[in-house]
């Protein structure tokens, strides 16, 4: 039995490696080049729009989530370890080339995330008077009538986003405060139980009021810090840019001492952009949909803007962080990714940086875990209502991500990674064939704003596409 077991944990962990490495990786950079061009450039186009949305986009009302707050919620999703660890992980794997294709990536990916986040706007439900959820399976299920899709699609985030993903998060920052300030891990669990708890339990909206402070508050802080350094280090900063770019485009030393060129760069900073930034999984437009807006496109460029926000800006921090630290150097083995920013801040800063950067990897972790949550709780409202399921399902995020801090479940987290890769593949299908709406909501948009009328949509002026939403959601009122 047990190597029956070893059989099949070896193989999810292949299929995995294989969809990430050279399936998904490939198909999300085609499609962001694809929704670029057949969306006119809009994340070039839009870019100071995106600044002015994000502006206009806290005023709300009782219980209803923000364009700001759904937000808040997707970039504290995106700015999570991943920012930290996996950074380092793609300097070491690809060299310092693969930042560059991280921009890369971005770049086109802020598309992709608009169109997704957008159609989850279009077509999402209101579950009750003010309240709405959106996402992959609304989309799915209102929009192509593909039922039993969108169920797959759920089923998918309630599993792998709401449960498995909380737990990778709460075990890697337990896993630091153990080896760096010898923290037991049950103690680890029994805090993310306290501050998990309150905030799980208590639903979507409570998620969206924890995310609108402090995730702005520590995205802020650790690019603090990361200025403080290049402030102190002009020259090295200026060599560090330099070394990304011509590292992207020529031979460098990576892991075990390889020798790589364009091609590892490309394909690892490819990697860790795309699944740090989210574009085109289908998670982030789950919060997206959420959101009470007065036109779609307003959440389709706040959320574009936290792809250009977690990689253009954090992960470039953190890149910085550590070729001007000296900490990094070629051929290093991957094992160093987890405490390489760290080492780079306190070889930097000084040993008492120790510690904030310790609570800086808490909190990212904390607002990943209950945002991921958040995920896969609006997939389980396409699937059921129920007051009794809502409930369980809820305490058993909670028990799940504290869970993580004591347990080690590779496999699971190998399956957790198919199977949102998996999910992926549904949502750009989706995306392929419900594009043209985009368009079309966008160039209301743009003709609205064009005319001096108020940015409010009104699906009544497209019989064709109000069939497809639903009813009184989008009347020309503020929603």
């Amino acid at each position: 039995m047990t190597t029956v077991m070893n059989g099949v944990a070896s193989a999810v962990q292949w299929a995995a490696q294989m969809l990430y490495s050279w399936v998904l990786v490939f198909l999300l950079i085609g499609m962001g080049i694809y929704l670029t061009i057949y969306m006119r450039g809009v994340q070039i186009r839009h870019f100071p729009n995106m600044i002015r949305a994000l502006k206009g986009a806290r005023s709300i009302k009782g219980q209803e989530v923000s364009s700001f707050q759904a937000f808040a919620v997707g970039l504290g999703t995106r700015i999570g370890i991943g920012n930290i660890g996996g950074v380092a992980l793609a300097l070491i794997m690809g060299g310092p080339g693969a930042i560059f294709w991280m921009w890369i990536v971005a770049a086109v990916g802020m598309a992709t995330s608009f169109v997704e986040c957008v159609l989850a706007q279009i077509f999402k439900s209101e579950v009750e008077p003010g309240i709405y959820r959106g996402g992959p399976a609304y989309y799915i299920s209102r929009a192509l009538g593909w039922k039993r899709v969108a169920a797959v699609s759920a089923c998918i985030s309630v599993v792998a986003s709401g449960l498995a993903v909380p737990m990778v998060q709460v075990n890697t920052v337990a896993s630091t405060l153990g080896a760096n300030h010898g923290v037991p891990t049950w103690v680890t669990m029994l805090i993310f139980l306290v501050l998990l708890a309150p905030v799980i339990l208590g639903g979507m909206y409570s998620v969206a009021r924890a995310s609108e402070y402090l995730t702005p508050i520590m995205a802020g802080v650790y690019i603090l810090v990361t200025i403080a350094v290049l402030a102190l280090n002009p020259a090295a900063a200026a060599a560090a840019f330099g070394w990304i770019i011509t590292a992207a485009f020529g031979p460098t030393q990576v892991a075990g001492g390889v020798t790589g060129g364009l091609f590892i760069a490309l394909v690892n900073g490819a990697r860790r952009g795309l699944f740090s930034n989210e574009a085109g999984l289908g998670t982030t437009p789950n919060n997206a949909g959420a959101a009470t807006v007065a036109h779609p496109v307003q959440q389709g460029l706040v959320q574009s803007l936290g792809v250009f926000i977690d990689t253009i800006v954090v992960c470039t921090a953190t890149a910085l962080l550590i070729l001007v630290s000296g900490a990094y150097h070629p051929a290093m083995p991957t094992q160093a990714a987890g405490s390489l920013t760290a080492q780079a801040v306190t070889s930097s800063l000084g040993s008492w940086m120790a510690l904030p950067m310790s609570l800086m990897i808490f909190v990212f972790g904390y607002t990943s875990a209950y945002g991921a949550y958040s995920h896969g709780q609006v997939a389980l409202d396409h699937l059921s209502r129920r007051p009794t399921v809502t409930l369980v399902y809820r305490a058993a995020a909670v028990l799940a991500a504290s869970a993580g801090a004591i347990v080690n479940l590779p496999v699971a987290w190998a399956l957790s990674d198919l199977l949102l890769g998996l999910g992926a593949i549904i949502n750009l299908v989706a995306i392929v064939v419900l594009v043209r709406w985009v368009r079309l909501v966008l160039q209301d948009w743009e003709s609205l704003k064009r005319r001096g009328k108020p940015l409010v949509f009104n699906a009544n002026r497209y019989p064709e596409l109000r069939e497809l939403t639903q009813e009184g959601v989008w009347n020309g009122e503020l929603r």
